[in-house]
C-alpha cells in the first residue's frame, strides 16, 4: 500500500510543530517538507546531524514519516529572469543585494537541497526550474479581461 503524503508548502505560515499533528489527524502517513517557513532549512539539514534528527523526531512524535522535500521557490529562481518579484520568495542569502547573481545563488541552494535530502535519507526533491517566459505569463494573466 502506498503512503499518503501532504506537501507542506501551502501551510508554511504554520510552524511544523503545529502542522504535523493536524496532518496526522487528517489521515496522512507522512509529509513532503517545504524548504521555507520553519518546515525545513536546507543549510542546517545539509550540515547538522542534530537538526536532521530533530526533524525526524518531530514527525515521528506525530506518527509521520518524511518522504520528500520541495524547494519550489528557490528552484523558480534558477532559470527565471530575476526581478523584484523574487525578493519575497527566495531566502535572503539567495536574494543577496538584489537581482544580480540570484540565479547562480539559487542553483547553489538547489545543490545544497540535494545534500540536505541525502542527509535526511529522502530520495525525492521536488521543485520548479523557473522559466525566462514566466514573467510574460504573469503579465498576460493580469491584462486579460475578466
Amino acid at each position: 500500500m502506498r503512503p499518503v503524503t501532504l506537501f507542506t508548502g501551502q501551510w508554511a505560515d504554520l510552524p511544523l510543530e503545529v502542522l504535523a499533528p493536524k496532518a496526522k489527524a487528517f489521515g496522512y502517513d507522512g509529509l513532503e517538507l517545504a524548504c521555507w517557513g520553519d518546515h525545513l532549512d536546507v543549510e542546517r539539514a545539509a550540515s547538522s546531524d542534530a537538526y536532521v534528527r530533530g526533524r525526524h523526531e518531530l514527525l515521528a512524535k506525530h506518527g509521520l514519516k518524511l518522504f520528500a522535500i520541495s524547494n519550489h521557490l528557490v528552484g523558480q529562481a534558477v532559470c527565471d529572469e530575476i526581478d523584484e518579484r523574487h525578493r519575497s520568495i527566495v531566502p535572503k542569502r539567495v536574494w543577496g543585494r538584489g537581482p544580480k547573481g540570484v540565479q547562480e545563488r539559487a542553483a547553489e541552494e538547489i545543490k545544497t537541497t540535494a545534500r540536505a535530502a541525502k542527509a535526511l535519507g529522502v530520495k525525492v526533491v521536488n521543485g520548479f526550474t523557473g522559466s525566462s517566459i514566466w514573467k510574460y505569463q504573469i503579465r498576460f494573466q493580469r491584462s486579460r479581461p475578466r
